[in-house]
């Protein structure tokens, strides 16, 4: 490998960097997002480092006062409750490898062998799942007191005072000051899948309408098998949304939006996105060198067009009631969704009509197709809105005005 190409690599890589770098301070500029959250979140922590030095090292004078700093800006998480736990987790770490710090000494009178036993505990403290990544300040804290042989009872109390000064400001500044609650960012991510499912209906109902390809049918059913992420990403959102509640003393005072539908709704997007991927796979097998279903005909490609286009029409509905931004415009749900089972009626009738052995195959997809609409209509947002909310003034107008389910098919 040449000097010049690792050169290049690195440039190219530091270009990245900075470019990736340059297009957050944009974002966070720019408005509301994930960047300006992180930058509220490290100017706090900020301000309760310099909050807590000043109590305790200025105002109190202690002589182990860089104790408190460190806790606070460390106790600046990303929710409420993670400070508060975080702050327990440190008390208790910090405790713990100050107290055993002390008495390896105190055994063994010399600094290195009261490290040799010493570390070792803390370590395996630390390592323990109750404390995720906190664990490491058993040890840390171990080796300071060690290190500066601050052994005595009144440098051990003040050890612990500060530690607990500075969780107190930590949590307090976290608690207080603008606390993340995350519902922004659960409603973002809702509203994703909807979104990218209505673009990918959309996509191949346009190049149905034609004589695809084994690659476009491959590229479509790539895409289907990607969308369960979106949902892990959802329930990973709806997760952080509902920690980011948990103790959180304002969360009732800040604007907070619709209501997210409960998780019944990604239940019903689970199911969708399954058959929308057996749906891409009956197209793909239907081209291609070893064909397992004889190419669609003319008609059956124009209902079916006319259906993938009225159901990624109904996904942009939903798109639109989650806060999206999607072309759905005044789009009516239920109107597009009675043209949707209206094409496919088509499409069971034509197959109705040349159910022979050349065409059996198609009956399965008409089959999936139905299993995708059922589990489409069922999937309407505001069904799944928690009941409470349904009577609450500052969600009502989420709703929509005619919230009339459509009646299903019977089951063929």
């Amino acid at each position: 490998m040449s000097t010049v190409s690792t050169a290049s690599r690195i440039g190219s890589r530091v270009r990245r960097e900075t470019e990736e770098a340059y297009r957050a301070v944009r974002a966070a500029l720019a408005g509301q997002g994930r960047e300006r959250d992180l930058v509220v979140q490290a100017v706090k922590a900020a301000g309760a480092a310099v909050l807590a030095w000043l109590v305790a090292g200025v105002w109190w004078g202690g002589p182990l006062a860089l104790m408190a700093p460190w806790t606070a800006v460390v106790l600046v998480q990303s929710t409420v409750y993670r400070s508060v736990r975080a702050g327990i987790q440190q008390f208790v770490l910090i405790g713990g490898g100050t107290l055993l710090a002390a008495l390896a000494f105190a055994v063994t009178g010399d600094t290195v062998a009261a490290m040799a036993l010493v570390l070792p505990v803390t370590m395996l403290l630390g390592g323990h799942s109750r404390f995720d990544d906190q664990g490491v300040y058993a040890s840390t804290t171990a080796l300071f007191v060690l290190v500066y042989g601050s052994f005595s009872t009144a440098d051990i109390g003040y050890r612990l005072l500060e530690t607990l000064i500075g969780a107190v400001i930590g949590i307090a500044v976290n608690a207080l000051v603008l606390p993340p609650v995350h519902l922004r960012h659960a409603r973002d991510t809702l509203y994703r899948l909807p979104r990218s499912t209505a673009r990918l209906l959309s996509d191949i109902g346009a190049e149905v309408a034609e004589e695809y390809d084994a690659a476009q049918a491959r590229e479509w059913h790539s895409r289907a098998e990607r969308l369960p992420r979106l949902l892990d990403e959802v329930r990973g959102a709806r997760r952080w949304q509902r920690e980011g509640d948990l103790l959180n003393p304002v969360r009732r005072m800040r604007r907070q939006g619709p209501r997210i539908p409960s998780s019944d709704w990604d239940t019903v997007w689970e199911r969708l996105t399954d058959h929308l991927s057996t749906v891409t796979r009956v197209l793909a097998d239907a081209v291609g060198d070893r064909v397992w279903l004889r190419p669609l005909p003319v008609a059956v490609r124009a209902d079916l067009t006319e259906l993938l286009h009225a159901m990624a029409k109904v996904c942009e509905c939903d798109c639109v009631s989650l806060g999206g931004d999607c072309p759905a415009g005044e789009l009516d749900r239920d109107e597009v969704l009675n043209w949707a089972w209206q094409a496919h009626g088509r499409l069971a009738e034509w197959n109705a009509d040349h159910d022979d052995a050349s065409t059996a195959p198609l009956g399965g997809l008409v089959r999936e197709l139905d299993r995708l609409l059922r589990d489409l209509t069922e999937a309407r947002p505001a069904d799944h809105l928690p009941v409470h909310s349904l009577h609450e003034a500052p969600w009502r107008s989420w709703l929509p005005e005619a919230a009339v389910p459509v009646a299903l098919p019977a089951e063929p």
